[in-house]
């Protein structure tokens, strides 16, 4: 296969992966990564690195939109963004002595555990027990766009969500992904902040956290630019596309779409692992 007839398809590939990832908050790296191993046979840590750069192309194409329209929560991207960002040089590091087969059944395992979790629906009493005094501190709390006007919502247990966020900085330097799943279900779950906002501040949070373990696949000279520059357009592509249509969707079909990815990619890298093609 040329370049020519090779460069269409990969783009066409990412610009899907682009737009599930801005759609659901997982980021374009959980497809990309296993469709360029398996579909296009791309050395592994090659897909990684194309993977990274395209997680930093999806959060600057849906970001802005989200930032604009008021959903994301910039104070809370920034805060956690400090325990990915350490997360995410630690599995960089360890990238090269990991047998990645066996952190894809691990953390396909985890991933069904998100998509069942996303597929519940959250109590109508979300906070329970006193305000979080972490999150009235560094001002956590605020505000998002709905069909009755502006509604407010207040973060809790912070401190889990921190401890969460760093196991998702590692697995996105590990894997290559934005593990947009693990930070969705953390601050849906964890901190019981608003689906939207999860979504979208996660969108916002995983091109920083791709962008730490970037550099060093980088230096280990693990970013091809011929494949990663029609994987960034694609998904960049996909990614504005899909931050207008979660402007307007409902959270209910989210969560669907959300657990329906999660689990077909869950299988997907249990299968794959065991198999030892990734």
């Amino acid at each position: 296969m040329t370049l020519a007839q090779f460069a269409p398809i990969v783009f066409g590939i990412s610009a899907v992966a682009g737009f599930l990832g801005a759609l659901t908050g997982l980021g374009g790296g959980v497809v990309i990564t296993p469709a360029l191993t398996l579909l296009l046979g791309v050395d592994i840590r090659y897909a990684i690195g194309a993977s990274l750069v395209s997680v930093i192309a999806t959060s600057s194409g849906a970001a802005a939109a989200y930032v604009r329209e008021g959903f994301s929560n910039i104070r809370i991207g920034m805060f956690l963004e400090i325990a990915t960002t350490i997360g995410a040089i630690v599995g960089a590091t360890l990238a090269a002595k990991t047998p990645t087969s066996a952190l894809a059944i691990i953390f396909g395992f985890v991933l069904l555990h998100a998509a069942w979790e996303s597929s519940k629906q959250p109590p109508r009493n979300s906070r329970s027990g006193p305000p979080d005094r972490l999150a009235a501190t560094l001002k956590l709390d605020g505000s998002y766009p709905a069909d009755g006007g502006i509604k407010q919502y207040s973060v809790t247990r912070v401190k889990a969500g921190f401890g969460l966020m760093f196991i998702a900085g590692a697995v996105s330097g590990l894997l290559g992904i934005g593990s947009g799943a693990l930070k969705v279900i953390a601050m849906d779950r964890a901190m019981r902040i608003p689906f939207k906002v999860s979504t979208t501040t996660s969108n916002f949070m995983i091109g920083v956290t791709a962008a730490a373990s970037a550099g060093i696949y980088l230096h280990r000279g693990w970013v091809e630019p011929t494949l990663a520059m029609p994987v960034m357009l694609g998904v960049l592509s996909g990614s504005m596309l899909g931050a207008r249509q979660l402007i307007a969707a409902r959270p209910k079909v989210l969560r669907r779409i959300f657990g329906v990815v999660v689990a077909i990619m869950a299988v997907e890298m249990i299968l794959n692992g065991f198999r030892g093609k990734i």
